[in-house]
């Protein structure tokens, strides 16, 4: 008798990027759907991620200006480790980036070191994220690059004595009231302004308000907050060009420029920050897929359609939602049960319930410390106090609730 068993070829979930989508969805499919599939020993959750390290980017503002401000332990996790609770049959990492995706022949190319690793998938998720104008502000490579460019940043801030940031964005501006209230301090109970501030930090947004997600009320008591600390805010002026170019990116982080704004005038800074958004990291997908600003293109139940089965696309490098970290939480069981039932479907089995849609939450939603006692935001549409804000993110900038989510606890529970 025959006893020759055929062995059932492996299905690679392939979750590219290792931040709070990529870390969120890989636990959510390992916790609730691998086990309930036949023959799961035979799917393995693979993660790509250009860094070893994920890290809490939300917390860069403070984080960028020393080490003895936020716990480290906190701020940077091991990727791997967090994954060590799962059978190593159902999961790989894999430190590396992405260069092209063949949704095609549905296989995805892989720059590990000097080498490039071709990986078929059998489900796929863009999860990339976003890169940060300045390197100081996300981790647009690996985490060695990111404690360099810091280094790099903090060997002349002691001596710094003008910044200029642009961008009147969040990062923008928790980034100058970080810096004003560490270099500055902050003024006193009775003074709107801080006098005679040590160094000279100017904020410039081409917009008529700084936060330009929050109602303008509230952007105005920011400036004010801002201005506690030192900071000076110019509106409704465009920065047209920075000397040396590149001042402030890459190797040119501690780069002494000269800002030229729109009217001609320059500022002087011995320290630049480039904080005008980010750039989606999607240049190893088809143009065809992408929206105009770059970003994967994804119906409401997060599919890229026209590719083929199974492939999806959530957080800053899809179209889902507005980016921002409480779209991608309530993202993630929308995207995890779907992925779910598209398994089980192809599996042969019974699929649990209806394909779920994501319906963005559009109410005016967003907090931002200033420095490290006030803050301004919103949640929900109603406007939030500044007491609270530092309470619920100005203490350390979310790295109370990211164990959770890094770890998987946060997914233990279908949603």
């Amino acid at each position: 008798m025959d006893q020759t068993k055929t062995s059932t070829p492996q299905k690679n979930i392939v979750i590219l990027g290792g931040s709070y989508c990529g870390i969120s969805i890989a636990h959510y499919t390992l916790k609730h759907t691998i086990p309930v599939l036949t023959d799961n020993e035979t799917y393995q959750v693979i993660i790509v991620s250009t860094a070893s390290q994920a890290l809490c980017r939300p917390a860069c503002p403070r984080a960028l200006i020393s080490d003895d401000l936020l716990p480290q332990e906190k701020l940077f996790v091991n990727i791997p480790v967090q994954f060590e609770q799962y059978p190593s049959q159902n999961f790989r990492f894999v430190q590396g980036t992405a260069t092209e995706l063949d949704h095609v022949n549905r296989t995805v190319s892989v720059s590990v070191g000097i080498e490039t690793e071709r990986i078929g998938f059998y489900a796929l998720v863009i999860a990339t994220g976003a890169s940060t104008p300045s390197p100081l502000l996300g981790l647009n490579k690996d985490e060695q690059y990111l404690r360099s460019s810091w280094a790099a940043f903090r060997s002349e801030l002691s001596s710094a004595k003008s910044i200029v940031i642009s961008g009147g964005g969040a990062s923008g501006v928790e980034t100058a009231g970080e810096l004003g209230e560490y270099l500055n301090g902050s003024a006193g109970w009775f003074n709107s302004t801080l006098e005679s501030p040590k160094v000279a930090i100017t904020l410039v947004t081409a917009g008529s308000e700084i936060l330009p997600g929050l109602r303008p009320s509230i952007a105005r008591k920011a400036e004010v907050f801002l201005a506690c600390v030192g900071v000076n805010v110019i509106k409704n002026t465009r920065i047209n060009a920075v000397e040396p170019s590149g001042a402030g990116t890459k190797e040119n982080v501690a780069t002494r420029a000269k800002a030229i704004l729109a009217d001609g005038k320059t500022l002087e800074a011995d320290l630049y920050i480039p904080a005008t958004g980010t750039t989606p990291n999607t240049n190893f997908v088809d143009k065809s897929l992408l929206e105009a600003d770059g970003r994967v293109k994804v119906n409401a139940a997060l599919r890229v359609e026209k590719v083929g089965e199974r492939v999806y696309a959530i957080g800053d490098a899809s179209s889902f939602a507005r980016p921002a970290i409480h779209q991608i939480l309530n993202a993630v069981p929308i995207l995890g049960s779907n992925i779910k039932r598209d398994l089980l479907l192809a599996a042969g089995m019974k699929a649990v319930g209806d394909e779920k849609l994501f319906k963005a939450d559009t109410r005016e939603t967003q907090l931002v410390p200033i420095g490290r006692n006030k803050g301004v935001g919103a949640a929900m549409g109603w406007q939030i106090p500044s007491w609270l804000v530092w309470m619920i993110k100005g203490r350390d900038y979310w790295l109370w609730t990211t164990g959770d989510l890094w770890s998987g606890k946060q997914w233990a529970k279908e949603t």
